[in-house]
């Protein structure tokens, strides 16, 4: 029954947005003005590691993707509170789990496609990485998508308005991209900022990403990466699934 329920709730999210071409498209365009305006900066510059400038750069677009896009995902819950169809879902017996669920896998599915998208726009560019990397950096946005999302459907459901959603949002949101070293690898910084980027769990799958991109596999950045994406998710799962049930959604 978790798995139908999930189907269930997946396919009727996923309908919503593929009836919303515009808006699918549109949320891959931020980090494609990055990689058409800021890429090309980098070119040629030493920014430390292995690989160019584009297996640095895109990675940490990727992972923005899934960390502002996902994040807001709340905003739709607001909606719906105001809209009556929580209240409508509370009266059936579809699972719980399955109502958050059926929402964050097509979150992933949505981000995971904008990333593709972007990883084409960047092969133009001059992105060269191997399969298997470009791969696992999908697997990350998944993984990520999953994890802010259902932080992000918990946090929605405690809230009244979108007024006290979007700036919580971007109190937690903020310090995770400036820390994370999205943009650039935090260790052309000094050595304390680098040192306070390290107790921010995003900047893991950061590194994890980009020595995929650079055919890495076996490092302990990709440990770490797995550990705290694969950790993070059954958290905020965990999280997420317990403020639908006491909310009664």
């Amino acid at each position: 029954m978790l798995l139908h329920d999930t189907a269930l709730i997946y396919g009727r999210y996923l309908r919503q947005s593929l009836r919303s071409r515009f808006a699918l498209l549109f949320g891959v365009l931020m980090p494609l003005l990055y990689l058409l305006f800021f890429g090309p900066l980098l070119t040629d510059l030493p920014l430390g590691g292995e690989g160019s400038s584009w297996q640095v750069l895109v990675p940490g677009l990727l992972l923005q993707l899934g960390l502002f896009g996902a994040s807001f995902a709340g905003f739709s819950v607001i909606i719906e509170k105001g809209q009556g169809v929580v209240e409508r879902m509370r009266v059936t017996p579809v699972s719980r789990l399955a109502l958050l669920l059926g929402r964050v896998l097509r979150d992933a599915t949505v981000f995971v496609f904008q990333a593709v998208l972007l990883v084409l726009a960047a092969l133009v560019m001059g992105l060269r990485a191997p399969v298997p990397g470009v791969l696992i950096g999908f697997a990350f946005v998944g993984l990520l998508t999953v994890s802010l999302a259902s932080l992000s459907y918990a946090l929605a459901m405690k809230v009244r308005t979108p007024q006290e959603f979007g700036p919580a949002v971007n109190a937690m949101t903020m310090p995770m991209m400036l820390l994370s070293g999205l943009m650039l690898p935090m260790t052309l910084g000094p050595t304390w900022l680098d040192v306070l980027s390290h107790f921010v769990p995003f900047r893991y799958l950061v590194d994890a990403v980009r020595d995929a991109y650079v055919g890495s596999y076996a490092t302990t950045h990709m440990l770490y990466g797995v550990l705290v994406a694969v950790a993070f998710a059954a958290l905020a799962v965990t999280v997420g699934t317990r403020v639908f049930r006491t909310a009664g959604a």
